[in-house]
């Protein structure tokens, strides 16, 4: 997607107790123990001033650790001090969570999460009785494969949650049948669905690839 200057970096929990939870990133983002850290993990094994996330004036996001006892792990790599973070590095912190770092070049606008903001509403709606979607008022035709309709489902259904690509592979394609499935084909039909709804509604990007994660549906409006 290409870079907007109402994105920011995101921080994305993947394995771990915050599972599917994802921040936007502050100048200072906290993590720890603490209930007062803005990534809260409540884990024996993590510090309560565990690490920080610094995002600078030119766009420079670093962690470092804040004396934890133990660790920070970077690409697998257990850190000290401060490192610099580049899009789709992988976190982990005392091996307890698992967190994406994705930058503001690839990531969704992030607004709609700050306080004090409406509820959005939704471009996209699937009555999934009938099974038929619906963009704004008129009806998405012809139908979808069922394939992509049960990918769209699956993402409409997980809200603001990144569902994982053996997830999808397991619910769309469903038992033996996933097994086998490769990565391209995935791809391949992500890339199917992304192009009806962009056809539909070419003003906005509905699906968002988080790397070495899975997918984001994001379906807001304002």
């Amino acid at each position: 997607m290409p870079k907007n200057s109402n994105t920011k970096p995101i921080i994305f929990a993947h394995e771990g107790p915050l599972s599917g939870q994802s921040w936007a990133l502050s100048s200072n983002t906290s993590i720890g123990r603490s209930d007062t850290c803005d990534i809260y993990i409540f884990d024996r094994q993590v510090s309560r001033k565990h690490a920080s996330i610094q995002t600078a004036e030119n766009s420079k996001v670093t962690i470092t650790d804040l004396g934890s006892k133990n660790g920070v792990f970077l690409n697998g790599e257990r850190i000290q001090g401060t490192r610099e973070l580049k899009d789709g590095d992988t976190i982990k912190i005392a091996l307890v969570q698992e967190l994406i770092f994705v930058s503001s070049d690839a990531t969704i606008p992030l607004d709609m999460h700050a306080p004090g903001k409406e509820e959005p509403s939704q471009r996209l709606y699937i009555d999934q009785n009938a099974r038929r979607v619906w963009m704004g008022e008129d009806e998405l035709l012809p139908p979808l494969s069922v394939q992509q309709y049960n990918l769209l489902t699956l993402l409409y259904n997980a809200g603001n949650k990144v569902v994982s690509r053996e997830e999808i592979i397991t619910e769309v394609w469903g038992g033996d049948a996933a097994i086998g499935v490769t990565e391209q084909a995935l791809d391949a039909l992500v890339r199917r669905l992304r192009g009806r709804l962009e056809k539909k509604d070419p003003t906005h990007s509905y699906i968002t690839t988080v790397r070495g994660v899975g997918f984001l549906f994001e379906n807001t409006d304002y």
